[in-house]
Parts: structure tokens; C-alpha cells; sequence
């Protein structure tokens, strides 16, 4: 998979076909994490990437919520991905 953070963010699987991704948040998660690629990213830089900020009112349980979504996206169609059998 590769991704690109010039322009809107995308994710494109290995075929050549574009991930959708979804909204701006969901992108922004995207970008936080691949302009750090092999390394852990703490929480708070994350919710501050994330909402340029502005943090919900429970920003880690709204964080967990993004970083679910962003799994199932980039994951779907992929044999190891979440609910799906091996």
C-alpha cells in the first residue's frame, strides 16, 4: 500500500486502486501516522493532528473511534483484515 499526503490525502492499494479513505479527520489520522512510519505516536500528538487544536471533549475515545475506522478502511478486501476469517 502506499499513500499520498501532497493534495488530499489518499491510500492506494498495491494494484493501483485508491482506498476510500474517508472525511478529513479520517485523513488527517492517515497523514499523523504516515509522516511517522515505523514509530509509535502518542496520543496527544495524534489528537492534536487530528483536530488542529480544538479536541473533543473525550478526545481519546474519539481517537479510538478514527483509528478503528482507518483500520477497517485500509484493511478491506485484505485477507488479514479485522472480522474477516483466515
Amino acid at each position: 500500500m502506499r499513500y499520498t499526503i501532497l493534495g488530499t490525502t489518499q491510500a492506494i492499494r498495491d494494484d493501483g486502486t485508491p482506498v476510500a479513505v474517508g472525511g478529513a479527520r479520517l485523513r488527517a489520522l492517515l497523514t499523523a501516522l504516515a509522516l511517522r512510519p515505523g514509530r509509535a505516536v502518542p496520543v496527544r500528538a495524534l489528537v492534536a493532528d487530528v483536530w488542529d487544536g480544538d479536541p473533543p471533549a473525550d478526545a481519546v475515545a474519539a481517537l479510538q473511534a478514527l483509528v478503528a475506522r482507518l483500520r477497517r478502511a485500509l484493511g478491506a478486501g485484505r485477507p488479514w483484515a479485522p472480522g474477516r476469517a483466515g
